[in-house]
């Protein structure tokens, strides 16, 4: 790294310069602009630049010329000043230090956590090198925290409580599920009603022993049933505000671990009463009969699994007239299309839901295997034996292949349908749109599963597991609250960009002469939209140590 001074037109700019290997060349990348020569000379900036440096006549020219023995030290500073204000401001450092307590730690907790949410948030992955990862940034109060102070941050976070009231039968109460507590009526204003709740699940698998017994085989959405895996599910409030993360043993079914949470939830948080918003997987008889339990009912929507419930032909066959919630809008803004209509059988409510632009594509796509499927007919039976799509619209008799025309009316009927299931006294038209919030929060777990990318897991003890796992929800939190600071500051930005252009705000250290200065790198794409947005102030372009 080096000064330089550049001509651009008539005028000469004072930069500072760093060489870096792109594709095997070297590129000159401009880390700073300090100012026009003539300006700075003109008002004196030059001369008040270079003596806090040192001498100008001396100093400037030495290092311009690139003749100087300057020492100098780069690091990043955009990901902690940013996330370093919404831990704060989240409540999240708070929590964490009434937890720990007057508990005589050799190190500062809430540093380490901290530091691993940030590593958490910026490389997705194990924690194992962030004790090396975090040398090249500046974090405050981390210096000195290793890579065994990390593991028992993350143990006291899973650390078993005496008191295990609010724990469920997957689950025990931990020191985590009190920070939670702590985070959430921390920001109960952000939280209006909270008469909408959507629960989704993940399961996360193990390359080792899977701890003392949280990792067991069951089934595997990473499509890993050879490995033992932990089940992870995560309650998230009808914006997208994270509420808590629950923890059980891999073979534990989403069907079981429905009602205890929502329990638990309703004593954790106070919660008076919540609708219940969840996708199709979630439903079976065992839960509904629980959920429509005369002694405590709870209010739900439920997707209903229509190829597979025997209620269905008679609900999708039932006359009515579909009411329409949306038109079918031809801008890309437009809602989607969107019809509804009540259907109630043997007592209980459907609402059908109907979106013509789907059924068109629906359509189109049943023609397309009906079109290849008259093409490998020509060719005999035995040919379509093994294709799920063909077989679906087959009809084998005495060793002859034919299209089964009824079976391809039947299926026409699913035509851009979907069937939810609910017990409360909304409308249709709002209990379609609650539920259609539950697929515009899908960008919210799928925020979540990417955070929780914590594989691999290389710790052995349950309580270490659970603290791992669990960082992943304060850093969804920060995320959330960056993003509602970005929305009040009317911006809509990547995570993708917002992640490269913090870590790209570095700031370079100068000692010589005995003296140490801070040189601030410019800001490149969004970061100053981001810093603006969270109320952070940039710090100055040079500043003495």
């Amino acid at each position: 790294m080096f000064a330089r001074v550049k001509k651009s037109g008539k005028y000469q700019y004072l930069q500072l310069v760093e060489n870096r290997k792109e594709k095997g060349r070297v590129k000159q990348q401009v880390i700073a602009t300090l100012g026009r020569m003539d300006e700075l000379s003109a008002k004196g900036r030059v001369e008040t630049l270079i003596r806090s440096l040192s001498r100008f006549s001396e100093r400037a020219m030495l290092i311009i010329t690139g003749k100087s023995d300057v020492g100098l030290s780069a690091k990043k500073i955009g990901p902690a000043l940013i996330f370093e204000r919404l831990w704060q401001q989240t409540g999240i450092g708070a929590a964490i230090r009434k937890e720990a307590g007057e508990r005589k730690f050799e190190f500062d907790v809430e540093r380490g956590v901290f530091l691993t949410v940030l590593h958490r948030l910026m490389v997705s992955g194990s924690d194992r090198f962030c004790d090396r990862w975090h040398q090249d940034y500046v974090i405050a109060g981390v210096g000195g925290i290793e890579l065994q102070h990390l593991y028992r941050a993350m143990g006291f976070l899973g650390e078993e409580l005496a008191d295990q009231s609010h724990a469920t039968a997957f689950g025990p109460r931990c020191t985590k599920d009190r920070i939670e507590e702590e985070i959430f009526f921390h920001r109960r204003d952000l939280f209006s009603g909270l008469d909408l709740v959507f629960f989704d699940t993940t399961s996360l698998y193990f390359e080792g022993a899977g701890g003392d017994s949280i990792g067991q085989r069951g089934f595997s959405k990473d499509h890993r049933p050879d490995l033992k895996q932990m089940v992870l599910g995560v309650v998230i409030d009808d914006k997208g505000l994270p509420i808590c993360c629950e923890m059980w043993p891999g073979n534990t079914a989403d069907v079981k671990s429905l009602l205890p949470v929502v329990e638990s939830i309703r004593k954790r948080f106070a919660i008076r009463s919540f609708c219940i918003v969840a996708d199709r997987g979630m439903i079976s008889a065992e839960t509904l009969a629980q959920l429509e339990s005369p002694d405590s009912p709870l209010p739900y929507i439920l997707g209903v699994r229509m190829r597979k419930v025997k209620a269905m032909a008679a609900v999708l066959s039932r006359a009515g007239r579909f009411r329409e919630v949306h038109p079918d809008g031809k801008g890309p803004k437009d809602p989607s299309p969107l019809s509804v209509k009540q259907v109630v059988h043997n007592g209980d409510r459907y609402i059908v839901c109907f979106n013509p632009r789907q059924a068109r594509k629906d359509a189109q796509q049943r023609e397309q295997i009906l079109s290849a499927l008259s093409e490998q007919l020509k060719q005999g039976a035995k040919s379509l034996v093994g294709n799920k799509g063909f077989r679906r619209y087959l009809k084998i008799d005495k060793g002859a292949a034919r299209i089964d025309e009824v079976k391809v009316k039947a299926d026409a009927r699913y035509d851009g349908k979907w069937v939810l299931r609910t017990n409360t006294e909304l409308s249709a038209e709002q209990v379609a749109l609650k539920y259609k919030q539950l697929w515009q929060v899908e960008r919210v777990f799928r925020d979540v599963k990417s955070l929780l990318i914590t594989r691999p897991i290389f710790h052995q003890r349950d309580r270490t597991i659970r603290g791992h796992v669990f960082c992943s929800f304060p850093a969804l939190v920060l995320r959330k609250e960056l993003d509602r600071c970005l929305e009040q500051a009317g911006q809509r930005l990547e995570w993708a960009e917002i992640k490269q252009d913090l870590k790209a705000l570095q700031t370079v250290t100068i000692e010589e002469s005995g003296k140490r200065f801070a040189i601030r790198s410019q800001c490149q794409g969004v970061c100053g939209k981001i810093f603006q947005a969270v109320g952070v102030a940039l710090p100055p372009t040079i500043r003495e140590l």
